[in-house]
């Protein structure tokens, strides 16, 4: 009932080794069968343990997780066991009275007002993971379930969306201790569990647009086709790497309130740049940045900033920075995204600096009300970019000087 490529997961959760478990993977890859067997099963072996199925529009929650939940009672035989509940919609286990709930996110406040009559609810299972508004939204609902108990499971499923900007995507790459990150696809489902129609239609998908084909069915972040930096490797930076760097570039970008103020500490070397620090806060002034910027800048580089905001250059200044305004000139923004892009690897480390990986990684090119791409790059969720651009100021100049020089000599 099982497929072999969720064993490790079904005795991580029989050892209680986790809390959090993020399902991923395309179609057909038996991540919503597993949970569903897992939750019946666990529901039946745990007499104190409840359940609630989450899903974003609660007009959707009959149709899957709760005809998924009944599918996985008649696997199981149980059916004498359970019996069903329409308004309020509820699976009950006879027995004891256990109860899985199912609500809609669309109605936050009966998720708060969730409390089952007896025991606490264990199993949580957010389906469609991605059509939630993002982290916050899913730490303030588990915040309201996750009491009462000691042992949690909360799962996650979903199929990747194909854009880097989606925020499942980033998320997986930063999930913590407490959580186990398994992804499967058709592939490793036993091929009569899906069907003849299923692989070929499959197949057919990928002889016709491959694409397609690995984020549908293999559930691969191919990427929307806007995305303007195609050379991000985002991983994790160790204090030896650090310790082996020989020049820091560090670069600002100045705000306060709507805007934040970014600093960044990067290595550039042989056309690869590895961001692994950032201050990244709204509402700090200049002598708190300046005091935050001495207790994580690890040599004495210039910082290269927004050369708009002399007075806070003088502020850095003055409070023992080196410090200096870029020296901008026409079409710097393209230039400096254009070098950027001509880099063979931009690595970012995902916890050394989350927003720099949030805003490189979602930062696409726009669409007008057409489905027309816009060659203009946007001026929005770009601070880290920005900063990065100053930092990496000496390289992008002589690389635009470069090339006017061979447009003036026709080259």
């Amino acid at each position: 009932m099982i497929a072999p490529a969720f064993y490790s997961v079904h005795f991580d959760i029989q050892n209680a080794l986790h809390t959090h478990y993020r399902l991923s993977g395309g179609r057909g890859s038996a991540k919503s069968s597993f949970v569903s067997i897992e939750i019946i099963l666990g529901i039946m072996l745990n007499p104190d343990t409840n359940a609630i199925a989450v899903r974003k529009i609660g007009s959707y929650l009959r149709d899957s997780v709760f005809s998924q939940l009944q599918w996985a009672i008649k696997k199981l035989g149980v059916e004498d066991l359970w019996s069903e509940r329409a308004s309020p919609l509820e699976l009950i286990y006879k027995p004891t009275g256990q109860r899985i709930m199912f609500r809609g996110a669309d109605k936050p406040e009966k998720l708060k007002s969730t409390k089952p009559a007896d025991g606490y609810i264990r199993y949580v299972w957010y389906e469609e993971l991605d059509e939630f508004r993002g982290t916050r939204e899913i730490r303030s609902i588990n915040q309201s379930l996750l009491r009462g108990g000691d042992v949690f499971t909360v799962f996650y499923t979903y199929n990747p969306p194909a854009s880097r900007r989606s925020w499942v995507n980033r998320e997986a790459v930063k999930a913590g201790d407490d959580t186990f990150v398994h992804k499967s696809t058709y592939l490793d489902v036993p091929p009569q569990w899906l069907g003849e129609r299923f692989i070929i239609e499959a197949e057919h998908l990928k002889r016709m647009n491959i694409n397609a084909y690995k984020n549908e069915y293999l559930g691969e972040e191919t990427g929307s086709g806007n995305e303007i930096f195609k050379n991000l490797n985002i991983r994790a930076v160790t204090r030896e790497e650090i310790d082996g760097f020989d020049k820091i570039r560090c670069g600002v970008d100045f705000g306060y309130a709507a805007d934040p103020f970014v600093f960044l500490q990067c290595f550039y070397h042989k056309n690869r740049l590895v961001i692994f620090d950032e201050i990244y806060a709204s509402g700090l002034s200049n002598a708190a940045a300046a005091e935050r910027i001495s207790q994580r800048k690890i040599d004495n580089s210039y910082i290269i900033c927004d050369s708009a905001e002399p007075k806070s250059i003088r502020d850095l200044r003055e409070h023992g920075l080196r410090a200096r305004g870029a020296k901008k000139g026409p079409d710097s923004i393209e230039y400096g995204i254009k070098f950027l892009q001509s880099l063979d690897e931009i690595v970012i480390d995902p916890k050394r600096a989350p927003n720099a990986e949030r805003e490189f990684s979602g930062y696409e090119l726009e669409e007008n009300q057409n489905g027309e791409v816009l060659s203009s790059y946007p001026d929005k969720n770009n601070h880290t970019i920005d900063a990065a651009r100053y930092a990496l100021e000496e390289e992008i100049n002589c690389r635009k000087a470069r090339i006017i020089k061979r447009r003036e000599f026709g080259i």
